[in-house]
């Protein structure tokens, strides 16, 4: 029922009324007394918001409705609020025709396997403790969450901002942005910024093919930067001041660089280019890999010595201010890095890449397929070579590839690296092959 970002897919097949019914009731049943709610712009998030209210104040749980909110702003919001959990109803950077419902811990942290087993079970099992007529929960509106989040997001910035940014919103839920980077002293223009969760601007996902008109936008200003977001604003990629989208490896080197000291240690996924790994060991920090998904990230960032975590698809985690993805926070940070350090192009620079490739492959049966790819590695390459902590990723002397199903769509994903670009793109091929081979056997 749960995958790494929680329950997600199309409205009125995987997704309806019901799940969230059925999770409203769980979750109360389970002991979570206060839940704080919150939604995306899509259509689709009002008629969840009223199912899983129904279900949390049928068995006895108090409700704080925040509306449409930035799933951070929600995720932060259930310490604020003294909450025990928190719901964000949100498919994040999927096509407008999903929706999905996103549960969250005090800490800021996604409920953890064991929490979500916890649900899931009491859903297939229908056992619900549903409360007498005169002990149902009651359900308070609170309107002034992204205040909440601006606020903090404010206090976490040391520096004054005076620079030029252009914000591409995707017509998501990440307004606090731009309230947050005018109130430091911004000079702030947007695009895509009406929330329209049909996103008709560009596709949710802020990818270097999606942006290409802020990348234009900021090639012909004089902006310093530009930032996008994701439908929830979990997510945060940029464009530099010429208008070069700026990767995800490349960034979490960036926000990593300065956050690690000497000793400390950085939690990213294991399709994170090696490129992260070299630019800290010229400080005397580390990388220590996960499983691809925040919520595996955010567990490593939970230590005492991980100082930051990220993914390359835009997910950042500083976990001195919370434990859950906030785009918002990111920009800032991002911002203020400029703002110190120089032009992001000159930031960027300094750091040597290597040619990574990714593709994704749709398939229906993603766990057969990947044992299926499993068993074939195992005979066509050492043992010594192969790690299966999330997919199968296999080094070679040419590089590394990685084989892995996604966990939120019915996709396998693919990403090679090496030093060349020839040669990251036999590893591509090399990988295709292997998921053709799987899929024939």
């Amino acid at each position: 029922m749960f995958g790494t970002s929680g329950i997600r897919g199309p409205i009125g097949e995987t997704v309806t009324a019901e799940t969230a019914l059925s999770v409203g009731r769980a979750l109360a049943s389970e002991g979570y007394s206060t839940v704080v709610v919150g939604r995306d712009p899509r259509e689709s998030g009002r008629m969840l918001a009223n199912a899983l209210r129904s279900g949390l104040t049928e068995c006895g749980a108090d409700v704080i409705r925040l509306g449409q909110a930035a799933t951070p702003t929600v995720a932060r919001s259930v310490s604020w609020h003294d909450a025990a959990a928190g719901v964000s109803i949100t498919a994040s950077h999927n096509p407008p025709t999903d929706n999905g419902l996103k549960l969250w811990t005090p800490s800021g942290q996604a409920f953890g396997p064991d929490q979500r087993e916890r649900i899931a079970a009491r859903i297939e099992a229908g056992d619900y403790d549903l409360a007498a007529w005169d002990g149902l929960g009651t359900t308070v509106q609170y309107d002034r969450a992204s205040d909440d989040h601006m606020q903090a997001l404010c206090a976490a910035i040391d520096t004054p901002l005076e620079l030029s940014v252009i914000v591409d919103l995707g017509t998501g839920a990440g307004c606090v942005t731009v309230e947050t980077l005018l109130e430091l002293g911004c000079t702030v223009e947007t695009l895509n910024a009406q929330p329209d969760g049909r996103f008709p601007g560009r596709p949710s996902e802020p990818t270097a093919d999606n942006c290409t008109t802020l990348c234009q936008t900021v090639a012909h200003t004089d902006a310093d930067l530009g930032i996008a977001h994701d439908g929830d604003a979990d997510r945060m990629l940029a464009v530099d001041e010429t208008g070069a989208f700026v990767s995800g490896d490349v960034l979490l080197a960036l926000f990593a660089k300065q956050a690690a000291a000497p000793s400390d240690r950085v939690a990213a996924p294991v399709d994170t280019s090696l490129l992260v790994d070299d630019t800290l060991a010229t400080q005397d920090s580390t990388v220590t890999r996960t499983k691809v998904g925040d919520v595996y990230v955010a567990d490593r960032a939970a230590d005492d010595d991980v100082v930051f975590g990220g993914e390359p698809s835009g997910a950042w985690i500083w976990p001195a201010e919370t434990l859950c993805p906030d785009g918002s926070l990111a920009a800032c940070k991002l911002v203020e890095l400029v703002a110190t350090d120089g032009p992001l192009s000159t930031l960027v620079a300094d750091i040597e890449t290597y040619p990574i490739r990714r593709q994704n492959i749709e398939v229906t049966a993603k766990a057969e397929l990947m044992a299926a790819v499993e068993e074939l590695a195992t005979e066509r390459y050492d043992a010594s070579a192969i790690e299966t902590l999330d997919g199968v990723r296999i080094e070679t002397e040419a590089g590394w590839i990685l084989i892995r199903a996604s966990g939120t769509q019915s996709l396998i994903r693919l990403t090679a690296e090496a030093h060349t670009a020839a040669r990251a793109e036999t590893l591509l091929a090399e990988a295709e092959e292997l998921v053709a081979a799987a899929q024939n056997s």
